[in-house]
C-alpha cells in the first residue's frame, strides 16, 4: 500500500507538469487526454489502495514521504494517511474529476485558453487529494490553500469581463476569512498539544480543556464556513458560477466545498470534546441549508439556481456533523457529488446547445432537443428531490433521521428545507425542459443540439449512480454499510436513542410527504407561466440581502476610511512629513554649498585661520 498510495496525488502532479512544460507544442485533443488520463490513473490507484486497506486489520496505514519540517519541538513529515475516511474522499474525488475532465475536453472545445483549463483542473484535483489524504495539518493547509487558489484562478477564467475578476476576488477573499480559523486552530492545538499530525492530536485530547476545545471548534467552523460556503461566508459561490460550467461541477461536486466538511468530519475526536461547539456546528448548517433554499426559489440563472442547491446541501452535511452523524454526513457527501455533478454538466449541455443562454425564462420545451441529457437531468432531478428510491432520499433521510434523535427544532427545519429544494428543482426543471419553446424568441443561428457523446456519456454514467448510491448504506440490501466502514476513523459519536420500526417509518413517510409536497406545488405554480411576483420574491432574489448589508456595514466605511487615508493620511500626514524632511536636507544642502565655492584661495584662507584659530587656544590653555 506504502508504494500505490502516493500515486493518487502523483498522477495528476505529473499531468500538471506535462501541460506546463510541454503545452504549447502539444495539440489540444493531446493535453485533454492528458489531463483527463491522468486523473483516471488517480481512481485507478485509489481502488487499488481501498482494496488493500479492507484487507488491512488496522485499517490506518501512514505512509511516509520525506522529512518536511523540523525546528525545535515541531516536527511534520511530508506523510498521507490511508484510512476509511480519506480513501473515501479519494475514491469520489477522482471517479467524479475523471468524468468533469471527459466532458470538458468537448465542453471547452474551441477556447483560447484551453490548455490552461486543464492545467488549473489537474491542479485543483492535486491540491484536493493532498488535502484529504494528508496525515498533518500543516499538509492539509497546503492542500486548503492550492483549492483556493486554483477556484480564483477557475472562477476568474474569463478574466477580461469584470463580472467574472470581481467573482475571482470575491471567493479569494471570503477564503482568506476561513484561513483564519483554521491558522487559529493549528496554534491552539500545536500549543497545547505540542504537535499537528492528526494521530498525534487525537491521543493527547486529555491535554485539552472544555473551553479551549471549544474554541478550536468554532476556529474550525469558521474555515469550514468560508471554504464550504455556510453563512456567514456562502454568498461567494452563487458569483463563482462566472466560471466555465465544468468548473461548477468539479467545485460543488468533488473539491473545495467538500473540503469544509471533511475537515469537521476529520476533527471529529475534537469535536466530541465540545458540546455546545457541536450545537454552534448544527445550528450554522441548518439555518444555512433552509435560507440557501429560499434564495433559490427566485434565482433565474439555472447555474445559481444549482449553486444555491449545493450552499443548501452542504448546509445538510455541516447539520450531520453537528449532531454527531459523520457517517451521514460523507453518505450525503458522495450522494449530492453523483447528482450534483450531473445537474451542473446537464446544466452545462442545455447552456451548450443554447449557445450560452444561461436564463431559465428563455429556454423551455428542451426536452425533445436533447434526448440524452433530458433523461439524466430527470434522474438528477429526482435524485437531488429525495424521491425514493434514488440516492437523495436514502442520504438525506439518514440525515434526518439522526437530527430528528438530537434536535427536534432542527429537524422541522430540515424539513422545511426538503420541501422547498422539491419545489426550487421541479421549478428548474419544468422551466428548462417543459413547456413552450421560449428560446425561440431569441436569436440563435441554429436550433438547440444534443451535446456529443464524451459529454453525454459523463452524464449516463453519473445518472447510473445517482440512481444505485443509496446501495452505499444500505446494509441490509447487500451487507456492506459505508457508516460501519467509517467509524474507526471517528471520534465520540452521540449514541441515537433506539428507534421503533414505527418511528422509522412514520419519519421516512414525512421525507416522502415533504418532497410531495414541494413537487405538488411547484407543477401547480409554474406549469403554466414563466414569472412569478408572488412566488419569486426580491428579496430572496437578491440574497436576504446579504451582499447589501455586507456593503453598508463593511464596504462603504472601509471605502470612506481608505479615501480619508488617501487624502487625509496619505498626503497631509505622511507625504508632508517625507517633503518636509527632504525640504530640510534640501535648504541645509543648499547652505553648506556657499561654503563649497571651488575657490582655492578660500579654501587656503580657511585653514590658515583655523590653523591660527587651534594655535591660539593651545597656546592659551598651556598658560
Amino acid at each position: 500500500m506504502s508504494h500505490v498510495a502516493p500515486l493518487i496525488i502523483v498522477f495528476p502532479l505529473v499531468g500538471f507538469l506535462l501541460v506546463l512544460v510541454n503545452g504549447r507544442s502539444l495539440s489540444n485533443r493531446l493535453v485533454g487526454a492528458i489531463a483527463t488520463g491522468v486523473v483516471g490513473l488517480s481512481f485507478v490507484s485509489s481502488v487499488v489502495v481501498f482494496v488493500l486497506l479492507l484487507h488491512d486489520q488496522s485499517r490506518e496505514v501512514t505512509v511516509q514521504l520525506f522529512t518536511w519540517i523540523s525546528v525545535d519541538t515541531l516536527h511534520v513529515p511530508a506523510a498521507l494517511l490511508v484510512d476509511p475516511l480519506s480513501i473515501t474522499m479519494c475514491l469520489f474525488v477522482t471517479g467524479i474529476s475523471t468524468l468533469i475532465h471527459l466532458y470538458s475536453t468537448a465542453y471547452m472545445d474551441g477556447e483560447k485558453d484551453f490548455r490552461k483549463f486543464f492545467l488549473y483542473l489537474n491542479l485543483f484535483v492535486f491540491s484536493m487529494l493532498t488535502l484529504v489524504l494528508a496525515n498533518n495539518l500543516v499538509l492539509t493547509f497546503v492542500g486548503w490553500e492550492g483549492v483556493g487558489l486554483c477556484s480564483y484562478w477557475l472562477v476568474s477564467f474569463y478574466f477580461d469581463r469584470d463580472s467574472a475578476a470581481s467573482a475571482g476576488k470575491k471567493a479569494f477573499i471570503y477564503n482568506r476569512i476561513g484561513d483564519v480559523g483554521l491558522l487559529l486552530a493549528m496554534f491552539l492545538l500545536f500549543l497545547h498539544t505540542h504537535t499537528l499530525t492528526y494521530l498525534g492530536i487525537f491521543s493527547s485530547t486529555s491535554l485539552i480543556s472544555p473551553a479551549i476545545a471549544t474554541l478550536v471548534v468554532l476556529a474550525l467552523l469558521l474555515a469550514a464556513t468560508g471554504k464550504s460556503a455556510q453563512i456567514p461566508l456562502f454568498n461567494w459561490l452563487p458569483d463563482a458560477m462566472e466560471g466555465p460550467t465544468p468548473v461548477s461541477a468539479l467545485i460543488h461536486a468533488a473539491t473545495m466545498v467538500t473540503a469544509g466538511v471533511y475537515l469537521l468530519v476529520r476533527m471529529s475526536p475534537i469535536l466530541a470534546l465540545s458540546s455546545s461547539g457541536r450545537m454552534s456546528i448544527a445550528i450554522i448548517g441548518g439555518v444555512t441549508a433552509f435560507v440557501a433554499a429560499t434564495i433559490a426559489t427566485a434565482q433565474k440563472d439555472i447555474k445559481k439556481v444549482l449553486a444555491f442547491s449545493t450552499v443548501s446541501q452542504i448546509g445538510y452535511m455541516v447539520l450531520a456533523v453537528g449532531v454527531g452523524a459523520y457517517g451521514a454526513a460523507i453518505f450525503l457527501m458522495i450522494s449530492h457529488a453523483f447528482f450534483k455533478a450531473l445537474l451542473f454538466l446537464g446544466s452545462g449541455s442545455v447552456i451548450h446547445s443554447l449557445g450560452g443562454e444561461q436564463d431559465m425564462r428563455k429556454m423551455g420545451g428542451m426536452a425533445k432537443w436533447l434526448p440524452l441529457t433530458f433523461p439524466t437531468f430527470l434522474i438528477g432531478w429526482l435524485t437531488i428531490s429525495g424521491v425514493p428510491p434514488f440516492a437523495g432520499f436514502w442520504s438525506k433521510g439518514d440525515v434526518l433521521t439522526n437530527v430528528f434523535a438530537h434536535n427536534k427544532a432542527l429537524w422541522v427545519l430540515g424539513v422545511l428545507t426538503a420541501i422547498l429544494t422539491a419545489y426550487y428543482m421541479t421549478r428548474l426543471f419544468i422551466l428548462t425542459f417543459r413547456g413552450s419553446e421560449r428560446f425561440r424568441e431569441v436569436t440563435h443561428q441554429h436550433d438547440p443540439h444534443e451535446s456529443p457523446l464524451v459529454m453525454t456519456a459523463p452524464l449516463v454514467i453519473l445518472a447510473v449512480l445517482s440512481v444505485l448510491g443509496g446501495l452505499l448504506d444500505l446494509p441490509w440490501a447487500h451487507g456492506f454499510s459505508l457508516t460501519h466502514f467509517l467509524s474507526p476513523t471517528f471520534g465520540f459519536v452521540a449514541p441515537i436513542p433506539s428507534q421503533s420500526t414505527v418511528l422509522q417509518t412514520g419519519l421516512a413517510a414525512v421525507d416522502v410527504a415533504a418532497v410531495v409536497i414541494g413537487l405538488f406545488a411547484a407543477f401547480t405554480i409554474w406549469r403554466n407561466t414563466v414569472e412569478s411576483s408572488t412566488f419569486e420574491r426580491p428579496f430572496f432574489e437578491h440574497v436576504w440581502r446579504w451582499d447589501d448589508a455586507y456593503d453598508a456595514t463593511l464596504g462603504r466605511p472601509l471605502a470612506r476610511a481608505a479615501r480619508v487615508s488617501n487624502d487625509v493620511v496619505e498626503d497631509r500626514i505622511i507625504d508632508a512629513a517625507v517633503e518636509g524632511v527632504g525640504g530640510s536636507v534640501r535648504r541645509s544642502g543648499e547652505g553648506i554649498r556657499k561654503l563649497q565655492a571651488g575657490m582655492v584661495r578660500q579654501y587656503a584662507l580657511a585653514m590658515v585661520l583655523g590653523v591660527t584659530v587651534i594655535v591660539v587656544y593651545l597656546v592659551g590653555r598651556a598658560r
